[in-house]
This record gives C-alpha cells, sequence and structure tokens, in this order.
C-alpha cells in the first residue's frame, strides 16, 4: 500500500538487513512507525528546539575508516553520545531524538556506513544521575537495533557510574537478546582494546581532537548537491494519507490476548499502563500554554500537543483565534478518523462548532453527562428542546429530533448540512461503562451511522472511505475519549487481519492526544472488553 521507494533509500534499508527483503521492509515500517510515535515527522536543523540540540556537542558522528587488523569494526561510523552534556530538565526526549535521527541519517549516507554499520558509544564518564533518563536510553537502543537502516555492530557503555548499575540490570533485562548480546559496559581506559585509538577522541584515550563546534557547523551547512537526509528520501511515506495504527509483528490474536490477561493478571496489566503512563509526551505544548488560550481549556493540566493540534481558519488574520483544545488521532488505517477534544465550554462554544464546520464532522459522540455528581462537566453547547435553534457566533444549529442518535442542522450563511449527535450516559468520570457489551454495540452504532451520513453527502465524499473525522468528547477529552478510540482501532484491526494490540494502540494514541485514558482500571476495561466481544463473536469460549 506504498508508492515505491527511491532507490536510495530501499538500498539502505536493504543493506542494513543484509539484504533480506522481508526483513527489510519490517524495518522501514518499524521506521516509520517510530518516527510517528515520537512525533519526528519534518526535521529541519536550523530552526530552534533542533539547532541548539544539535550544537551542544552531545553527539558525535566520527568515521573508524581503514583500520588494518580491525576487520570486525572495518569502515564503520562512531556515534557518539556524551551524557554528562545531557539535561533531561531543559530537554524534551523528542528533540533529542530528532536530533540522533538527523546525524545518523547524514552519517548513513557513506556507503562505508551502510554496509560496515554504526558503533554506539554512550559515555558516561563524569556524568551524574541528574544527566540520566531511563527512558531515552530505552529508546535510543530500540532505535539502533530495530528501527534505523544501520547495521549496529556493537553499543559501548564508557565510564559508567557505581549507581548505573541497577538501572542497567533492568535495562538488560528488558532488551531483545541480539541487542543484549551487542552491548558491553567497559572502562573508558579499556575502550582501545575494542576500538582504534586513531578513531577515538582524546578523552576517550584515543588521538581524535574533536572541536564540536566546526564539526556540527559542517552539518548544518551542508553542500549543495549533498544527498538529501533519509527523511526527504522516503518518497513512500506520506504524512497527510498514513496512519499510525496499521498491523504490527506485535499483535495478538485474541487467544493470545486473552491468555496474556490470564498469565499477568489485573496487577500485570495495571504495571503495563503504568509503563505507558510514565513516558514523556511527544511533542510540544506551547500553544496550549499561550495566556490567550489557557482560558479555553477546560482543565489546566489538559493540554493539546501542537503537532497534532486542529487549527481553527483564524478570524481577521488573527492567529490568536484558530486554538481549540481538541487534536487530531489516528484510526485504523486511517490519517485523522477522530478529533478528540474537551467537553467544550460557554466560551468556546463558537469555536466547537467552527471546528464541526471547517473539518467536515458528520458524527459527534458525547460520552459524559453535562453534570455529574453536582459539578459541571461540559457545557450544553447544543440547543436542548426539539425544533429550536442556537446561535454561536457565524454557526446556527437547529434541533431536528431527540431521538437516539439525535440529529442537528448546522448551518453557516446560506448553507447547511446534517450532524448527528450521539451521547452514553452510563459512564461515570474516571471510571468505566457498566457493560462492555453496550458500549460495543453503541460503538457498532456510531460506525454504521458514519457510514450512511458518508454515503448522503451532497456530491460525493472526495476523502477517505472512512469518511471525515468523528468528533469525540468526553469533560476533558482524554479518559473515555481515548477509552472508545482505542476499542474502536482494536476492534477494527482484529475484523480486518484478527490479530491487535492495546499496549501498542494507547502508546500511539498518547502521540497524538497526549495523556490518552486517564486511569489503570480504563486502559484494563479495554482488554476485558475486547475478550467480551470475542466470546460474543464466538471468536472464544465463554467459560473463560
Amino acid at each position: 500500500g506504498m508508492s515505491p521507494l527511491s532507490w536510495n533509500a530501499g538500498v539502505k534499508f536493504l543493506m542494513a538487513r543484509k539484504f533480506d527483503v522481508h526483513r527489510a521492509i519490517e524495518l522501514f515500517h518499524s521506521y516509520r512507525e517510530t518516527k510517528l510515535k515520537e512525533g519526528i515527522v519534518e526535521l529541519k536543523p536550523h530552526e530552534e528546539p533542533l539547532r541548539s540540540e544539535l550544537l551542544s556537542g552531545k553527539f558525535t558522528i566520527l568515521d573508524l575508516g581503514s583500520i588494518p587488523g580491525q576487520d570486525e569494526m572495518f569502515g564503520a561510523s562512531i556515534a557518539l553520545f556524551t551524557a554528562k552534556l545531557h539535561q533531561p530538565n531543559k530537554t524534551l526526549q523528542h528533540v533529542v531524538l530528532q536530533a540522533l535521527f538527523y546525524l545518523l541519517d547524514q552519517a548513513i549516507e557513506s556507503f562505508e556506513t551502510q554496509r560496515n554499520g554504526l558503533v554506539f558509544i554512550y559515555d558516561m564518564a563524569g556524568s551524574a544521575y541528574t544527566n540520566f533518563e531511563y527512558d531515552l536510553s530505552k529508546k535510543i537502543l530500540h532505535l539502533l537495533k530495530g528501527a534505523f537502516p544501520a547495521r549496529l555492530k556493537k553499543v559501548f557503555i564508557v565510564g559508567a557510574p557505581v549507581w548505573f548499575r541497577f538501572p542497567y540490570s533492568v535495562l538488560s533485562l528488558i532488551l531483545k537478546e541480539k541487542l543484549r548480546e551487542r552491548v558491553q559496559m567497559v572502562k573508558t581506559h579499556e575502550l582501545k582494546q575494542h576500538l582504534p585509538g586513531d578513531c577515538l577522541p582524546e578523552h576517550l584515550g584515543g588521538a581524535v581532537r574533536l572541536d564540536h563546534s566546526s564539526w556540527n557547523r559542517q552539518f548544518l551547512a551542508l553542500p549543495n548537491g549533498q544527498p538529501e537526509s533519509l527523511d526527504k528520501l522516503i518518497t513512500g511515506f506520506s504524512r497527510e494519507e498514513e496512519s499510525v495504527h496499521v498491523p504490527g509483528l506485535e499483535g495478538m490474536t485474541v487467544e493470545e490476548l486473552l491468555d496474556h490477561v490470564n498469565t499477568v493478571q489485573k496487577r500485570g496489566i495495571y504495571e503495563e499502563y503504568e509503563d505507558i503512563r510514565r513516558e514523556t509526551p511527544p511533542g510540544t505544548f506551547n500553544c496550549s500554554l499561550q495566556p490567550y488560550n489557557q482560558q479555553k481549556n477546560r482543565y489546566g493540566d489538559v493540554l493539546c500537543l501542537d503537532q497534532t493540534r486542529v487549527k481553527l481558519k483564524s478570524l481577521n488574520h488573527d492567529e490568536r483565534t484558530d486554538y481549540i483544545n481538541a487534536s487530531f488521532m489516528d484510526g485504523y488505517k486511517q490519517k485523522n478518523a477522530f478529533i478528540g477534544t474537551q467537553g467544550p465550554l460557554e466560551k468556546t462554544y463558537h469555536d466547537f462548532w467552527r471546528m464541526v464546520w471547517e473539518q467536515n464532522v458528520l458524527v459527534i459522540v458525547m460520552t459524559t453527562r453535562v453534570d455529574e455528581s453536582g459539578r459541571k462537566k461540559c457545557g450544553q453547547y447544543w440547543p436542548l428542546e426539539q425544533h429550536t435553534q442556537g446561535n454561536y457566533g457565524l454557526i446556527s444549529v437547529r434541533n431536528m429530533s431527540i431521538l437516539k442518535p439525535a440529529v442537528f442542522l448546522v448551518s453557516q450563511t446560506y448553507e447547511g448540512r446534517k450532524v448527528i449527535h450521539f451521547q452514553y450516559l452510563s459512564w461515570p468520570d474516571y471510571g468505566v461503562p457498566s457493560s462492555a457489551a453496550a458500549l460495543i454495540d453503541f460503538r457498532s452504532a456510531v460506525r454504521r451511522q458514519q457510514e450512511l451520513c458518508v454515503r448522503a453527502v451532497s456530491g460525493g465524499w472526495r476523502g477517505h472511505p472512512g469518511g471525515p473525522p468523528i468528533l469525540v468528547h468526553c469533560s476533558a477529552g482524554i479518559g473515555r475519549t481515548g477509552t472508545l478510540c482505542t476499542l474502536d482501532i482494536c476492534l477494527s484491526q482484529l475484523q480486518d487481519v484478527g490479530t491487535l494490540n492495546v499496549y501498542q494502540t494507547v502508546r500511539r494514541m498518547r502521540g497524538q492526544r497526549a495523556f490518552s485514558i486517564q486511569t489503570p482500571d480504563q486502559y484494563y476495561f479495554c482488554y476485558t472488553a475486547i475478550i467480551e466481544h470475542a466470546q460474543r463473536q464466538h471468536l472464544l469460549p465463554t467459560n473463560h
């Protein structure tokens, strides 16, 4: 389902897997998925914050060259990460990964590096615990071994302090065996036993005098005619059409999913959620935090990522009018299948309906009540009585029906559109629905209605066959919203290819709508609801 790659890009992936086509294709998909998950959709080395990260001296790429007697490392390149220069409280993880992607892209332009691979040195000499970031270390290792088109020869952890022994033992346990075999801890003076001193920097006992400022300027001022980075070469990766939710090797059958739940039990699923919850969101929240936008957020700690936020059309060319707390979220094999948003505030009703109009929304799904337990959870953003009309800025909304689901006529100037409004009432805030079967039936009704609406669009719908985004909201737009979207994606994949993966689905979703699924109970509910659905569909025996 992809466009052809350029010759140069294809060869890089093939060489990284010794021309095993199947493994090269797996690597290609892992590379794309990693970039999407980490929010690395476009690398701009001359713009902040990437420029500062590249100039920090944290990363260096060195060429081992042709060294006699060094057949194992012959022609490889060294990627050096200097841990003491990393300050987690000042640099977001995804910016560090952007810098690594950019520099490695440049390193593998060398045919020798493509053929002979990379040696990665994690230099911990002189570093403190405050320089260490466990999640980042894990991501870098997995990136190098399984999601970047370069042959990883060795990983040397050099000069590790005493306190690193415990994190290293934990890290070793989660690494795949083939990667674990390539990782080795050495003292600084021992490094020359493995790599030629002529190619090591002076501070690691070698003869190379590093000038980071001139070295980085070389990478930031590439001469005309140099091949484009891998990010540009992968023409088959369409950012407009490709979803992050596609089947992968990690998919489980329903039998495997049931075995997984029975093996790890509820406590293990909770720990799985905690592992996801600890991950830093792969992006920034600058727009949500602007003083003129903060009042538009229902909750001060529920913000939307700049990279995936829905931008409204500016009014009177004023950029302060383009914000709404809403995020594009991919569905199964569909880019921007959903918009996840908060329950509208009275001051944002007009923004909400502008978004519905501008994004051609046909179906709205509301998974909260207006009031719950004496607290306001969502504004009454639509006319409540049948045949009544509400005006929200430039948009009028007429309640055509109060049947389930309700039908609204949304109009602007002389044009009108029908929008279907669903509301699910049996779902407490921070909790789970009283009936998994009822929620899944509700999800099926939403899907059927979306199909009917797409067919009924005047003049025909010319976008993705799944139609324009389905707008889903609860109160904050992350808990119940994320749970419903997770179930939709997993059940869609199950129906399509017979596998699913809750863990991967939620991780990828949180890369687009940060903090989606708020509680371990909601995460565990996704597993139990899928199992119950599989039993109802006779895909599993009912005695479990």
